[in-house]
């Protein structure tokens, strides 16, 4: 019998949901098209600031490639986050998929990536349990069917299809 070959490993690098926020692809509401939700370029001095700049939060603004639509966020500077939407337009994600244990989602293709990354490793390494901040992890709050190793080819099928439907 041949020897086996060493497991894959990942180590939890402690990313939040919300730091994938700066960047989030969605469907563009014109051309049903990737669209992305990125932070606005910074206006000049002499503009007059914004009610979410005071209070630090950065404005966001919608761009579709495809058919030129541009928007910018006004909304309450308390943002909803839902696995559906994007938190800032509530548009549909475009990275996301079902399967038949329910729902895959990113909001990035660098998200996908480590989603992908940590499925993939048959040997995954966190950070001890006994730390509160430890718990909140995007990866530590994954739901148990994306970790069971069991589904692993599964939702790795499904994080592949979800790659190839972005175009660069």
């Amino acid at each position: 019998m041949p020897p086996l070959p060493p497991p894959s490993r990942f180590q939890d690098p402690l990313f939040t949901k919300h730091g994938f926020a700066d960047l989030v692809l969605v469907r563009c509401p014109r051309c049903d098209g990737v669209a992305r939700v990125i932070a606005a370029p910074e206006p000049s001095d002499d503009a007059e600031p914004l009610a979410s700049r005071s209070l630090g939060l950065p404005e966001r603004r919608l761009v579709c490639r495809a058919c030129g639509l541009t928007r910018t966020y006004q909304g309450p500077t308390v943002y909803r986050w839902c696995e559906t939407t994007d938190p800032y337009f509530r548009l549909p994600l475009w990275l996301r998929t079902e399967t038949r244990h329910g729902p895959l989602w990113a909001y990035n293709l660098e998200q996908l990536d480590l989603l992908r990354r940590f499925v993939g490793a048959t040997l995954r390494e966190r950070p001890p349990w006994y730390e509160h901040h430890r718990k909140m992890t995007y990866l530590g709050r994954l739901p148990a069917w994306i970790k069971r190793g069991k589904n692993r080819d599964e939702i790795l099928r499904a994080v592949d299809r979800m790659r190839a439907s972005v175009v660069e």
